[in-house]
């Protein structure tokens, strides 16, 4: 039978948050554990649904999954190193025939900046572990380096963003990796990195430069003779790193030649849409007016989007800046809402009646950049664990957490037209249910502030009737010129001057 261990480590590091993540930060399954996760329409899924297919005997050693935070400590990579080894070890001595690797790419340790090829590295020196297939699976937002191009036969990064094909993609490199199994033919792993960095504010796929690139993949892939894949790599432009950015490889059974051709087209593409990576940002105050002034019409039914991508919860920010509520209280928005992660203030609720009123300092917590808490007197409406079940089954969170959610201690208060939505755990805004869960139905909402910076759209792009993405205070800027950078690549775009 058909031998292939599975290992995963999944975190997207914010370098300029401030903040250090342990191993707090991480949800851990081990052994048995990741085989139950069958099922689950998860990463690892998708792995697992290829292994049953082809009848593969899955070597299970551990997954360590976490969110979007500050620098990893390094003690936490060397924690699962210390696992997989010997588990990694003890396959390679009874007959191992291949390794998936489930990862984001983004990963940034006190002491590494790229642990995803230092993982690959070390897999590699154990014995028996030099020769066989490494196929692995990523995010968009991963940093693609050489090093994991030349240790790695296959990689495969989502091709969506938002990112609905998790677990397809897991499911394409598993494919692949079968393939390889079956014939004896190794791809080569090309990789290409470019001049240029995006905030992920630019890096959705529905339009703009991502869409024309990823249609232009896709052609290649059907086009040149050998190519099995191509990765269009939008990058992480929080990590303060070298390879940071935008990125392209292509895993092919051909001609090196023509594999080089389709990367340079790649990066001939980027590099003149450029400046469409780059996104416009409209004033908050005026939007609020504005819709204040018409009478709460902008578009057609359902709530107008206010959405903040200096707070993106996805890309590591806190998720408890107050810019967007001020604004809301400040025209006395009716009907508004938001969602804010302070485990102090769902605390300071405990002993709270429903109904009872009382004066908090609500977010303004996480971030030096943020004008701080909003001190207010509260309605309690509703208290809950905060756990829940994802209403879309293929969302970016099934992807890393599956499909039940836990937001932690959670309460809705309201104060005059605002209804607050306060979490213990910050949770991406990437799907209904966390509000519909706390007995709020979100199409009922006439303005929402949205902690996110594009994976929030196919859930509420369904209801909006609006969307305006606003400039506000916090870590995750779209305007990446401010970040104050001291490892990435020099020159690069938009930050110098370069021609390519």
């Amino acid at each position: 039978m058909t031998r292939v261990f599975i290992a995963g480590i999944f975190h997207e590091t914010h370098s300029f948050s401030g903040d250090t993540t342990g191993l707090e930060g991480f949800v851990i399954h081990r052994g048995a554990e990741i085989l139950a996760r069958r099922g689950d329409a998860s990463q690892v899924d998708g792995f697992l649904s290829v292994a049953e297919r082809e009848g593969w005997e899955v070597v299970p050693s551990v997954v360590y999954t976490g969110g979007a935070s500050g620098t990893v400590d390094h003690a936490v990579f060397e924690a699962f190193w210390s696992e997989v080894q010997p588990v990694l070890d003890k396959a390679l001595g009874e007959g191992l025939d291949a390794i998936h690797l489930s990862l984001h790419g983004a990963m940034v340790t006190s002491e590494c900046d790229d642990p995803e090829g230092e993982l690959m590295a070390r897999i590699r020196t154990r014995r028996g572990a030099g020769a066989l297939p490494v196929y692995c699976v990523g995010d968009l937002h991963g940093t693609m380096t050489p090093k994991m191009g030349d240790l790695s036969d296959c990689m495969i990064y989502y091709r969506e963003c938002p990112h609905t094909d998790a677990f397809d993609s897991a499911v394409l490199a598993s494919e692949l990796l079968a393939r390889c199994l079956k014939t004896g033919v190794r791809p080569k792993h090309f990789v290409l990195v470019t001049p240029i960095v995006w905030p992920p504010t630019g890096t959705g796929t529905r339009d703009g430069p991502m869409r024309a690139l990823e249609d232009a993949a896709r052609r290649l892939e059907k086009t040149v003779p050998g190519v099995l894949a191509v990765n269009v790599v939008g990058g992480y432009a929080f990590s303060n790193v070298p390879h940071a950015g935008v990125a392209f490889s292509i895993i092919t059974e051909g001609d090196e030649a023509a594999a080089q051709d389709g990367l340079r087209e790649l990066a001939q593409i980027a590099w003149d849409m450029r400046e469409d990576g780059i996104p416009k940002q409209h004033d908050l105050d005026q939007v609020v007016r504005e819709f204040a002034d018409s009478n709460y019409k902008f578009g057609g039914k359902g709530p107008v989007l206010l959405v903040e991508p200096s707070d993106n919860i996805g890309g590591g920010a806190p998720g408890d800046g107050t810019d967007v509520m001020r604004a809301l209280l400040k025209y006395d928005i009716q009907g508004a809402g938001v969602a804010i992660a302070d485990a102090q203030s769902v605390s300071a609720l405990a002993n709270v009646p429903i109904g009872g009123k009382i004066t908090l300092p609500i977010g303004g917590k996480g971030s030096p950049l943020d004008p701080g808490p909003v001190t207010i007197e509260v309605e309690l409406i509703s208290r809950s664990d905060g756990v829940f079940e994802l209403e879309d089954k293929n969302s970016h969170l099934v992807g890393s957490l599956g499909k039940i959610i836990d937001m932690g201690p959670s309460a809705v208060v309201k104060h005059r037209g605002l209804t607050i939505l306060l979490n213990s755990k910050k949770l991406p805004p990437f799907d209904l249910g966390q509000w519909r869960s706390q007995g709020i139905n979100p199409e009922e909402l006439s303005m929402v502030g949205i902690k996110a910076a594009v994976g929030h759209r196919v859930a509420w792009g369904k209801i909006a009737a609006a969307e305006f993405t606003v400039n506000t205070s916090g870590p995750c800027t779209s305007d990446i010129t401010r970040l104050p950078y001291t490892k990435l690549r020099r020159p690069v775009f938009p930050l110098d001057p370069l021609e390519l």
